[in-house]
């Protein structure tokens, strides 16, 4: 590999011809050994099943990092389901390149993301693909992109314990922590602590359980009303023995924020929302960041 480029993908190397596959493989590790250095903190947001606002979590949780003072990044694991552009309000398509890689979209100072979204013609294409296709991809999105310097690099899996966050612990190798976001119902917590198992087997840290759509907070007289019970996440946490990182209330206003493409906590820094966002991104800096 005398004429590689070792600051270039494999995919815009003009040597790429020449490389046999074992040197296309040793170069991919040694980019991804490199983006990696550069990054402090990765952190993969899963959940046990679907529908308990764990994007909603990745996006409010990055951009409360953001607004801390750190640099962050979000990768969009979540290969058939992603939604993280749409949260950010980022409607293009189509990705950059230079002669340092792929270049994150920045929708704020200081937060890139990438995505499987950017990729696709139209958000209605169906991505039909086997795991060696997702993992390639996730392997790419990590030695590929362009991440520069970084705090925290987020990752917002699918749901469950599948391909997706697989190839993620595979290719990143020593993943610094989880956060498992789960609702208050016993469904969404039984299997929360299936997500909990996978980060141990895998020996990835478990920074936490996040209890989303923890009660309703009347934004008029202030009375709290549990819709989906209370507590159920904290009970889990506390029989797993992982910590717990805090309840964020059901507000209406969040999810037509996601649909604008406008984080909530941006809008509303003084929530109740915001301030439960607050207290977890607190709790995530001093569990991960020495």
């Amino acid at each position: 590999m005398s004429s590689c480029n070792s600051n270039s993908s494999c995919s815009s190397c003009s040597s790429q011809n020449s490389c046999d596959v074992s040197e296309k493989e040793k170069h991919t590790k040694e980019l991804l050994k490199q983006r990696l250095s550069k990054i402090k903190c990765t952190l993969m947001v899963m959940s046990g099943k679907g529908g308990v606002g764990k994007s909603t979590v990745s996006t409010n949780l990055a951009a409360m990092l953001n607004m801390l003072g750190h640099k962050v990044g979000i990768l969009d694991a979540d290969i058939h389901g992603p939604n993280i552009p749409k949260m950010l309000g980022i409607n293009e398509k189509g990705v950059l390149s230079s002669a340092e890689g792929i270049i994150p979209f920045e929708p704020i100072e200081n937060l890139k993301t990438m995505s499987v979204a950017f990729l696709l013609k139209s958000d209605d294409d169906a991505v039909i693909w086997r795991a060696p296709l997702k993992h390639s991809l996730i392997e790419q999105f990590i030695s590929d992109v362009n991440w520069g310097e970084l705090d925290f690099l987020i990752i917002d899996l699918p749901p469950g314990t599948g391909d997706e966050p697989l190839s993620v612990a595979h290719v990143i190798e020593n993943v610094d922590g989880s956060i498992i976001v789960t609702t208050p119902q016993e469904v969404a917590l039984l299997d929360s602590r299936k997500s909990v198992t996978f980060s141990r087997k895998l020996n990835i840290p478990v920074i936490g359980i996040v209890e989303n759509m923890s009660g309703f907070v009347c934004p008029n007289c202030g009375e709290r009303i549990d819709l989906f019970k209370v507590g159920g996440g904290e009970k889990a946490a506390k029989e797993l023995d992982v910590d717990f990182l805090g309840r964020i209330p059901i507000d209406p206003l969040v999810v037509a924020h996601g649909d604008e493409g406008k984080p909530y906590i941006l809008s509303h820094p003084t929530s109740e929302v915001s301030k439960a966002y607050k207290e977890i991104a607190e709790k995530v800096i001093s569990k991960t960041i020495k």
